[in-house]
């Protein structure tokens, strides 16, 4: 539901925090899903203490790679992420001058 919510083109959130919600990869790939369809309007996203992985950051890249994208702050702390997720974080960081 609240994907559905973010994806809606009224949505205006800026601030979403999900801290220990028991967000899976599968989650996360409806977060980002609805983030792509939406991205222009969030600052400040808190995912701290899910088990995203390296699978769910992936998908959040595709996110912060999107020139629509103005995300500020992005909370991943306790989310199970290895190098390899932090270096395709980078690299996504990298190719978006506004996040």
């Amino acid at each position: 539901m609240l994907s559905d919510a973010l994806q809606n083109p009224h949505c205006k959130l800026e601030i979403l925090w999900l801290k220990y919600c028991g967000i899976t990869d599968e989650g996360c790939a409806a977060l980002a899903s609805a983030l792509r369809s939406n991205p222009s309007h969030l600052r400040d996203l808190d995912l701290t203490g899910n088990e995203l992985g390296d699978l769910g950051v992936k998908l959040l890249c595709a996110v912060l790679e999107d020139p629509h994208c103005k995300l500020e702050i992005l909370w991943l702390c306790y989310c199970g992420v290895t190098d390899e997720g932090c270096a395709a974080l980078a690299s996504a960081l990298r190719s978006n001058p506004h996040t």
